[in-house]
Formats: C-alpha cells, structure tokens, sequence
C-alpha cells in the first residue's frame, strides 16, 4: 500500500500528518508513506527527521488580495497540478491524504485527475480554502473539531504525536521535573507560545513572575528561540541551577524539544490556542488559559472556545493578557487545588488520544474499500454476456445514451480520458461520415429513416427488407 501525504507550509499541516504516517506503519510496517511538501515550507526539516520520503512541488499560495500576482495563479497552480501527478505515477500511489495548506490544492487536482482516492483531514473550526475544494472531490472527509462545517464531515479528532498521546503525566511528573530543575512538591505554570514563542506572553509574564512566586507557583518559561532575551529582567532566573533549591524556582529555557516532559512537568498552562496545542493538552488532561492569537480569522479562538465551555479552561484575549490579569484572574486559580483538579478532568474529557489511529484505520479500509471495487467491476465487465442481435421482426433497441466527452485542458479531467480525446474525436468524425453515406444511399433507394417504406412499394412477407433497402427496415 502506498500512501501520499499532502500537509506542508506550517506545523499545524505538517504534524498531524506525520502523525498518521506513524500510525500507518504501526498498522502494517509495508505501508509506504510519501510526504508532499514545497521548498519554502517546514517540512523540508522535520519530514526527513521523522524518517519519510519527502518530494517537493511547486508552492501556489494565494494572493489575500486582488493584485496583479492573482493572474499569474492559473499558470502555476497547473504547472504544480503536472508536477504532483507526475510523482503520483511513479509512486503508484493508492490513496492520497490531504491535511490542508497550499500543498494540498494542487494535490486535490491532481488525484482528482488520475483517478487517486482521495482523504481530506481539517483541524480547525474554520476549514481552509484548500479543504473546502477537497470536501468536493471526496466523500472521506474528517474533522478535528467538533464544530467544523465542512461537506461530508466526519468528528474523529486530530491526530497528535504517540509520545504525548501515550503521555501519563501523573507517573512521570516527578522525573520531568527533576529534569527541568523544579520542585516535585509546588505547582508549576507553564507558559509557551508555540515554536517560535510569543512576545505578548512573555511581556505579561515577566511581569507576574514576582507575585506567582510569592504565592508559591513555579514557572517553567519557554521563551522562544529569539525572545530569551526579554526573560532576563524576571528576577535574573534564566537557568535552573540560578533558581536555588530553596526558593520558588522560575525557568526559563529558549526551546524544550520534549514537549510531553513539558506536559508532564506541569499543573497548568498559559499558551495560544492553535488546533495542535488544544488537541494535546486535552489529550494528556492538562489545563490551560488560552491566548488566541489575534490574527487570522479567529479560528484560535474557536478552537479553545468548546474546552472552555466544558470547564477545561480559561479565555482570554491577546489585548487584554497582562500582569495584572494574570495575578487577579490566573493566580486564585493556580493556587486551588480542587479547581484545577476539576479543570483537568474536564479537559481530558474532550481528548481524543487515538484520533491517529483512527484515521489510519480509516485510510486503510478505504483504500481496501476502492480496490475491491475495481476489481468487482473488472470481473462484471469481463463476464457481461454479449449483446444478442434482434430476433426478426422485432423492433431494434437503441443503444444506450453516451455521456458527454471530458474536455481536454480541465484540471478536473480524468487522466485517461485527456489520453484518449484525440481519438475520441477521430471516431466522431469517422462516424459522421458513415452517417452521411448511408442517408445518400438510403435516398437513392429511396428507403426513408422512419423505417417506412415509400408509398406503392410492396414489403415481402416474414419483415426482411427489399432488395437494396436500409439494414434497419423494420417489419408493418
């Protein structure tokens, strides 16, 4: 089974992908897996890390607004078309899977055209414009959002890495704080907003730091690989073995390669709400006051917005996450027990750690699915009986009505019939004129297409034609 990834540009398209190819090859170790990417995207790191094949094709984004860049889009979402199909030939792929972002409109189309089942797979409340083409041109399409609106969806969840879905924070928080240099027996905060950091956070928290400390909450800070700098005016704590063993300790550390330590390490977090970030910490049951980020069109705000309305977490906008929000609002929290104990049941209640598997499963059976299908209609075709010749004197059955040839030049046409337009069109034209010889022949014998003979000529008996009549002369 051979397996065609398409989820490049951002880590929100690139992780779940990842995620059900390593699902995939826990199913059946044979499945091999091909992640479609472009050269701009971060996927050109992080696939390879992971072990796939990575191909790259053209990136097509699409101009927010009307330029003159929008007429140059046709041409190169073709050419990226072209590109994709070629690599689906060669890899003989038998399903691909979509996950959203500028990679995948091109390899929609594509599959679409050579005839590639195709998987759609949203993460967010708000599908992308590549996804809602997708829904399209599939019946399989699945949701990591419960309220996604998006045709033919299905709820399954998002599919996150094994390392945090397996994650049990409980039988681990005691070594993962080790690790970071916190104590086992205070609370800890952890603040984090994404890959890159967020500058907002980490001016709101630096400010906080003093009263969470007093109040005996510790804080493991992940600033972001360029924002370390901003961390340095909390009290000068950048470093573990700076915090002492005595006092309330504040890490901050640029990057934390082991997110599910991170998890494991904390009671709480402050973080952005992208559709990644909310499907782990639900996933392993941590609790968080989410900060969507104030950009896009909300859909951060929607992702965290079903959690918070279970009780699984606080919302709070970007404007108005500061010091004093943090130590009015987050603060009593932190510090009850009870509440936060609650808080983590009702996040964990809207997990779904197998969300992976799930679709793995799903994969696997619609690609089994569509090749019994094909060979069903293979044998059907091969065992139709051949068609009989009218018995005499019986009216002839017309054949049945042709669909409309595909047009050559549609990205929607299928593969085969752009290879077979050309003689399509030659058959037409042969067929023509067959027709007009045999209407010249026909009025020259004077035999008339209503299958009637002309008045004063004589039709024999037993319904067979006169000398030099139509072959379609039917019987009074």
């Amino acid at each position: 089974m051979r397996v065609v990834l398409a989820g490049g540009g951002s880590a929100g398209h690139i992780e779940p992908a990842l995620a059900l190819a390593d699902a995939l090859r826990e199913a059946d170790s044979s499945i091999q897996v091909t992640c479609l990417g472009t050269q701009r995207g971060l996927e050109t790191r992080l696939v390879p890390l992971r072990g796939y094949d990575l191909e790259l094709i053209p990136a097509v984004p699409l101009p927010r607004s009307v330029t003159p860049a929008l007429l140059t889009v046709p041409g190169r979402l073709a050419g990226a078309v072209h590109a994709t199909g070629k690599i689906l030939d060669r890899l003989e792929a038998d399903v691909l899977v979509g996950f959203g972002g500028y990679v995948a409109t091109p390899a929609y189309l594509s599959a679409k055209r050579h005839d590639v089942p195709i998987v759609v797979h949203e993460a967010n409340p708000s599908p992308g414009i590549a996804n809602r083409l997708g829904s399209h041109l599939t019946s399989h399409v699945f949701t990591g959002h419960p309220d996604t609106k998006l045709r033919n969806a299905k709820y399954l969840g998002l599919p996150i890495r094994r390392q945090i879905a397996d994650l049990d924070r409980f039988a681990v928080g005691d070594r993962a704080r080790a690790q970071f240099g916190l104590r086992p027996d205070l609370p800890v905060l952890l603040v984090f907003g994404g890959s890159q950091g967020a500058r907002s956070l980490n001016q709101a928290i630096v400010g906080a730091v003093p009263a969470i400390r007093s109040a005996g909450v510790q804080i493991l800070h992940v600033t972001g690989p360029k924002n370390a700098a901003e961390a340095a005016s909390a009290d000068g704590l950048l470093s573990p073995t700076a915090a002492g063993t005595s006092a309330v300790p504040y890490v901050a550390v640029p990057y934390v390669d082991r997110m599910d330590l991170a998890y494991a390490a904390a009671d709480f977090a402050l973080c952005r709400a992208g559709a990644m970030t909310c499907a782990e910490l639900t996933a392993v049951g941590l609790p968080a006051a989410y900060v969507p980020l104030p950009i896009g069109n909300g859909e951060q705000r929607l992702n965290a917005l079903p959690i918070v309305q279970r009780g699984g977490g606080l919302l709070v906008e970007d404007a108005e996450l500061t010091a004093d929000w943090i130590k009015n609002t987050l603060l009593p929290v932190l510090t009850n027990i009870d509440q936060v104990a609650g808080m983590s049941e009702a996040a964990a209640a809207m997990g779904r750690r197998d969300a992976d598997r799930w679709l793995a499963k799903a994969v696997i059976e619609i690609v089994a699915a569509e090749k019994a299908s094909r060979v069903a209609g293979g044998a059907s075709e091969a065992q139709a009986p051949a068609p009989q010749p009218p018995a005499a004197g019986s009216r002839q059955a017309q054949p049945p009505a042709q669909p409309p040839a595909a047009q050559p030049g549609s990205l929607f046409t299928p593969h085969s019939a752009r290879q077979d337009s050309a003689r399509q069109d030659s058959a037409r034209q042969d067929s023509a004129r067959q027709d007009s010889a045999r209407q010249d022949s026909a009025r020259k014998t004077g035999f008339r297409p209503g299958g009637q003979p002309p008045a004063g000529r004589q039709q024999p008996a037993g319904g067979q034609p006169t000398s030099g009549g139509g072959r379609h002369r039917q019987a009074r």
